[in-house]
């Protein structure tokens, strides 16, 4: 897969190079990650442009990395592992994120599905990372300041709901979002304790829920943060 054309003046150098993204992948690749076009996404999205200059040589790191706000951006294994499991029944359409964040998994989804809605309860980050997405040429993406809990029901339902943080049970409300057969990702657990990341798809007799790995993600908080 050649650079897209979009995405080649962020190169980098030294530890933002391109070297750098290609042996992130080849760690993604040992971890287990198998989809080619996620891998090629993760190869050429610039990471260092979502975190501060200061942790730029840390960003391709398989780590997750304070973004402000309480908040941080995931590790790369996290952002890769969940958008496989998102994509593993096909490719979709229409997808909600929740949690923008800095804006680096948004990123990756948006060269991945057809239109993105994500939602984020933190003003300054959402202005951020809008930005971000806009500098790259990614046009198929809506944000919207919102407490993520509520999802966007104007816009649902829809064909895959990815959450970036964790709440200690599943909201009701993101479940009735799913369009039939769609798929839920989410962490779920409490702050200080075990934090297991779910996989919940839509049936017509109700939802089907999996336990897929561990994780550790930020709490899911209520509230808007202007």
């Amino acid at each position: 897969m050649s650079i897209p054309v979009q995405l080649a003046r962020f190169l980098g150098s030294g530890m933002t190079s391109q070297r750098a993204r290609d042996r992130l992948v080849s760690r993604l690749r040992q971890l287990g990650i198998q989809n080619p076009a996620v891998l090629d996404v993760l190869r050429f999205t610039p990471r260092h442009v979502f975190v501060d200059e200061a942790l730029s040589s840390y960003a391709y790191d398989n780590t997750a990395l304070p973004i402000g706000y309480g908040q941080t951006i995931s590790q790369p294994y996290i952002v890769a592992r969940m958008t496989e499991i998102l994509l593993s029944g096909g490719p979709l359409q229409r997808v909600l994120e929740v949690g923008t964040g800095c804006g680096y998994q948004t990123a990756v989804l948006a060269q991945l599905v057809g239109q993105i809605d994500s939602v984020e309860r933190i003003a300054p980050l959402l202005a951020a990372a809008q930005a971000r997405i806009q500098g790259l040429g990614l046009n198929n993406v809506r944000f919207h300041h919102s407490d993520g809990s509520w999802g966007w029901p104007a816009q649902a339902p829809y064909q895959g709901i990815l959450v970036a943080a964790a709440p200690e049970e599943v909201p009701s409300v993101l479940l009735e979002q799913l369009d039939l057969n769609a798929s839920l990702i989410i962490p779920v657990g409490p702050q200080e304790g075990v934090q297991v990341l779910q996989q919940i798809t839509r049936t017509r007799s109700g939802y089907r829920r999996c336990d897929l790995e561990p994780v550790s993600f930020v709490p899911m908080r209520a509230g808007m943060t202007p």
